[in-house]
């Protein structure tokens, strides 16, 4: 057989088991809240894969060995500000969000808890928090259909067209079905996939040039710098601190943060973080070395496009089945992320926009059938916005990140930790917050848009919710019960401190 039919058989296989996953998940969802968050029934191992996988997408396995391949070890920044993020996450948010939105009204969406934390009657709080997942998670929906047309014809020289729908209708199919569940198991089988692929292809590659020595001498100074090989100028700075800065994004990303609330109880964060902090570190370490290895790998030759950096060496370094289980890894990064955050984006609009719109509960029957209408008219919409191929996966991801980090992140925090505040703070921040991503980049000042706008949204939540803050007993009492959940014995403290 030829090593084109090799890749293909080893991608049909990876195909039929996400659909048979899909379709096992869907005999176990029974009503909505099983669709949109699973029965809040996740053991640690699957929450923290799958939080993992959804959470690095694409650019794990491509954006980021690209760049790492095109500007040097100074991309690796990145890696190092979402590995301090993703602890801080899994470490203070986790516990207490699994927690908080049970007790405050069992909340299933990020906007609802929105809504029910903070007893907000107007119901802005929830639409405005429901929009804004709408807007950001089209785009960063649309980068992973860009990553699975950019795969199929790095891998196949096919169109890229084709690649991206054929992509996008497989995820759409186990995600349709297998709503919350059939994403969070999907997610898990192909967080191992990732961690294989991130591991195996650096290493057959440092060893075909001869070891760590041989991969040095061949690439200069100025890529294994993690300055860039200049001084450290203002301009660098700046780019360092916008690299770090892509950790603070994680506290507001609806798609990662969902998984804490669907944790089987607070207490199993601790595992869950254990094995979700591993895994990362991993993966993150071999994809690094994987794109630092490329340079030397393909010295002379340049890329096309520096993000296949790592399916090319595992196109020449492996057996073509071995090497199309490899791209299927690549895939799994690009399709966990869309399944995920296609559920979400769901939720967002059947039950903090069409339950709010009608003012009337329909039936869980007709919940789950609207659930699955408004995956698929995201995902159409999504791949409209993909037909360009030229996109940068990493600006698409890198924008819609900022997008949701500057929205939410502050708020998530201060609802978790900050007893006053209020739904005027709340929805001020977060509306200066997502505006700032837009307005900044118009600047050119070339600091990451996270940074001004995650800290605009802090001072603007605090000086409103300061300045309109009214204490409610019964918040305060969900206040006081989270806290001895997460702290035993902290309850009464918390709340004589009040």
């Amino acid at each position: 057989m030829t090593a084109q039919t090799w890749l293909i058989i080893a991608l049909v296989i990876y195909f039929a088991a996400m659909l048979a996953i899909g379709v096992y998940a869907a005999t176990k969802t029974k009503d909505h809240e099983d669709y949109m968050l699973g029965g809040r029934n996740l053991p640690p191992a699957v929450a923290a894969l799958s939080a993992g996988a959804s959470d690095m997408s694409g650019w794990l396995v491509m954006g980021l060995p690209g760049a790492i391949y095109a500007a040097g070890l100074v991309e690796a920044w990145i890696a190092i500000g979402l590995t301090i993020g993703a602890y801080l996450n899994w470490k203070f948010v986790a516990p207490r969000l699994r927690a908080y939105t049970e007790v405050s009204r069992n909340s299933i969406t990020i906007p609802s808890f929105f809504e029910n934390r903070l007893r907000d009657r107007s119901r802005l709080l929830r639409i405005v928090s429901a929009v804004i997942i709408l807007v950001f998670f089209t785009l960063y929906i649309s980068s992973g259909m860009v990553a699975g047309g950019v795969f199929f014809e790095a891998t196949f020289g096919g169109s890229y067209l084709a690649g991206m729908l054929i992509v996008g209708g497989v995820t759409l199919a186990y995600t349709l079905f297998g709503g919350f569940l059939g994403a969070s198991l999907t997610d898990m089988v192909q967080g191992l996939m990732i961690l294989a692929a991130a591991l195996i292809v650096p290493v057959l590659a440092i060893v075909a040039l001869g070891g760590f020595g041989a991969v040095g001498d061949a690439v200069s100074a100025e890529h294994l710098s993690l300055l860039g090989g200049e001084d450290l100028t203002g301009v660098t700075v700046i780019a360092i601190v916008s690299s770090l800065a892509w950790g603070l994004g994680y506290f507001g990303q609806p798609h990662i943060i969902v998984r804490f609330m669907a944790l089987r109880s607070a207490a199993e964060a601790r595992t869950a973080r254990w094995i979700g902090m591993g895994w990362m570190i991993l993966s993150l370490l071999g994809v690094v070395i994987a794109g630092f290895v490329g340079i030397a790998y393909f010295r002379g030759d340049e890329l096309d496009n520096p993000e296949t950096v790592l399916l090319e060496m595992a196109q020449a370094l492996m057996h073509p089945f071995v090497a199309g289980l490899v791209l299927s890894a690549v895939l799994a990064a690009i399709m966990s992320t869309i399944s995920s955050q296609l559920v979400v984006t769901s939720s967002a609009l059947v039950e903090d926009i069409a339950k709010v719109v009608l003012k009337r509960e329909p039936s869980q029957k007709r919940l789950v059938l609207f659930g699955r209408l408004c995956v698929l008219v995201v995902a159409v919409v999504a791949i409209l916005l993909a037909l360009d191929p030229e996109s940068s996966i990493l600006e698409l991801v890198g924008f819609a990140w900022a997008g949701f980090g500057a929205a939410f992140g502050p708020i998530i925090l201060l609802m978790l930790f900050w007893r006053r505040l209020s739904a005027t703070g709340a929805l001020a921040g977060m509306i200066v917050g997502a505006v700032t991503v837009f307005v900044w980049p118009l600047l050119g000042t070339g600091l990451y848009e996270i940074v001004p706008g995650f800290a605009l949204n802090l001072l603007v939540a605090w000086a409103v919710s300061s300045a309109t803050y009214r204490r409610d007993d019964e918040i305060a009492d969900e206040f006081s019960r989270t806290e001895a959940i997460v702290v035993p014995g902290s309850a009464a403290r918390a709340s004589s401190a009040s």
